[in-house]
């Protein structure tokens, strides 16, 4: 038999107790006046799944909480200091503020304001509800990690119990690729073995491995992950994270201590070589036995041993880009035709590892896809005029300037299709058009048809007027295509939900209509098509590998064409492009 949630008893209905209740309500009408928005945010939140007021105050928490990072943007001077907000809740007796300060102590590392904030919540007549008030008793039930043979990054998903029985999951993604640090984070009002199925639903891939995890080791890892995100800049944020940070940090301590962090093997120097002679005998190697490609070697080497999982033999799309993109042309000081050497070789070593790990050809052929498309952007760049070592590194932290406006203009090329669009872009509103059919297999037809309606129902509950029409047609248009270059995305068991949901998504936030400032929220659009944000991000790789579309790490959303963005989107792409233009006729004047 469960125990009754635990609470104040509300006072005796005499007339003292009445009229105290009149007072207070008009005590706390006159201070709601005064402080509308986060103490109506709160009473909604407390009408709402226990995980509002959770996210709030996490919410909060992650901009009162101080960059770690030389670099970060100073405190603004109208946000008040943890110590300031946490007085004036305190000095307000509120059955909102009490809400607060339960969350905060239970947050809270510090012992003593713990025992403050709980004793003023008991000397206040309100009662919390139960699941608030018992907040201590909160138990994680389950801990699991969905990881992929690539070893690009794993989640772990935490299955969470509250008090009155009310269950939520902890998702946190931990990417190598980018320093074993914490990419991204979410929470879900579903229980963990619902979520755990969701996300293999949305990977799709039977080398995809859901495992259980040590709770020990996984708070290990975790805190050690969030501990490099922290000082990690600039830093990844998401429209989850690093609000949420606060919550993750609450649940993933109630998991036992003690426990091993993330643990990579060494290469040694000997092993290395060994590696080199296997690969340059081996069918593979054939060819690349020579001074120039045993150099080149190296680098992939010193690359695959010193970065992600810290194993030369693993080799992903992801990974690719970032050797092809931004380590080689950063780091490797070299003359052109050396390093027009490395795409070949590449290509050849990766199937070379990937044979010696068993990998299926499946994932062979994506990653030497990544090469292919990433060749000519490398070439650009090792032909540029670009800034190397820790010139390099000032420049991604923002404190140097790019070296010339034809970084921006490229950056805005890649966004739309190339630089003979970007010189062509209309500014004109998307029109009011049909979906095309054309090409779409007609076994699929009933699927996408659900996903159609979906989408278009979507698109005109969530945007007004001009947004909506422009936000449907431009949605039409990429599911269209999607469907028509890969069918099996849309014979897969992914629910029509998800699917309509990340179409949305995907247009939504390459038009700057769907999170960042002002747009509509992700947990907005995730509650209208009844799954989680988090779900999006991940589905999307599917659409935008079937549309041949690659984004680079840190690049947000882009799709690659103008026909996927809303008017005011391509506006503000043309007004860029006009500044840069304008800077590069100042230097040559």
């Amino acid at each position: 038999m469960s125990k009754r949630p635990r609470g104040r008893r509300p006072p005796k209905k005499d007339g003292r107790a009445r009229t105290r209740r009149r007072d207070r309500r008009l005590e706390q009408r006159r201070r709601r006046d005064q402080e509308p928005d986060l103490v109506d945010r709160v009473a909604l939140a407390l009408e709402e799944h226990p995980l509002s007021l959770l996210e709030l105050v996490s919410g909060i928490l992650a901009i009162l909480e101080p960059p770690r990072h030389p670099f970060g943007p100073e405190p603004s001077p109208d946000v008040p200091g943890f110590d300031d907000l946490v007085e004036s809740f305190l000095g307000t007796d509120l059955h909102e503020t009490s809400a607060l300060l339960a969350v905060f102590a239970a947050f809270s590392d510090d012992e003593l304001f713990r025992r403050r904030a709980l004793r003023e919540i008991t000397g206040r007549a309100d009662a919390l509800p139960g699941w608030l008030a018992d907040l201590g008793r909160t138990r994680v039930t389950s801990v699991r990690e969905v990881a992929h043979v690539l070893g690009d990054g794993e989640n772990h998903v935490l299955g969470v119990l509250l008090p009155d029985g009310t269950e939520f999951t902890t998702v946190v993604y931990v990417d190598h690729n980018v320093g074993t640090l914490v990419k991204d984070a979410f929470v879900l009002p579903a229980p963990a073995a619902a979520v755990v199925a969701q996300l293999e639903e949305i990977a799709d891939d039977p080398d995809s491995v859901v495992r259980d995890l040590d709770p020990a080791d996984a708070r290990a890892r975790i805190v050690e992950a969030m501990e490099q995100a922290a000082i990690t800049y600039p830093p990844f944020e998401t429209e989850t994270w690093p609000a949420c940070r606060a919550l993750v940090r609450w649940v993933t301590g109630m998991l036992p201590a003690g426990g091993r962090g993330h643990e990579f093997p060494e290469w040694s120097g000997a092993q290395l070589a060994d590696l080199t002679e296997r690969f340059l005998r081996s069918p593979q190697g054939t060819g690349f036995d020579d001074p120039d490609h045993r150099e080149l070697l190296e680098s992939l080497l010193w690359f695959g041993s010193g970065s992600g999982t810290g194993d030369p033999l693993r080799w992903s799309p992801v990974n690719v880009e970032i050797l092809l993109l931004d380590w080689v042309p950063r780091k490797i000081v070299a003359d052109v035709p050396h390093l027009d050497r490395l795409p070949d070789l590449l290509r050849a070593f990766v199937r070379f590892c990937h044979a010696e790990r068993g990998i299926r050809s499946v994932h062979t052929q994506d990653t030497l896809a990544a090469v292919d498309a990433f060749e000519a952007e490398y070439r650009q760049l090792i032909r540029a005029d670009r800034r190397q070592g820790p010139e390099a590194l000032l420049e991604a932290l923002g404190v140097l300037d790019p070296p010339d406006p034809e970084w921006g203009l490229n950056e805005l090329a890649r966004a739309v299709g190339g630089r003979a669009v970007l010189d062509a872009l209309s500014t004109e509103p998307l029109p009011d058009e049909p979906f095309d059919w054309t090409g779409v297999p007609e076994d699929v037809r009933p699927r996408v048809g659900e996903v159609l309606a979906l989408v278009d129902s979507g698109c005109e509950t969530l945007f007004d007027g001009g947004d909506a029409v422009e936000m449907r047609t431009a949605c039409r248009r990429l599911l269209s295509r999607t469907a028509a270059a890969d069918p099996v995305a849309f014979r897969r068991a992914a629910r029509s939900e998800i699917s309509a949901g990340t179409i949305c998504w995907l247009v939504g936030r390459a038009s700057d209509l769907v999170g960042g400032r002002g747009g509509l929220m992700v947990k907005d659009l995730a509650a209208h098509f009844g799954t989680g944000g988090g779900s999006f991000s991940q589905r999307a790789g599917v659409y935008l590998r079937a549309l041949g579309i690659e984004t680079p790490p840190g690049a947000g959303v882009e799709l690659g064409s103008p026909d996927y963005l809303v008017g005011a989107r391509r506006a503000a792409i043309a007004e860029a492009r006009d500044g840069y233009r304008s800077r590069d006729d100042d230097l040559l004047t």
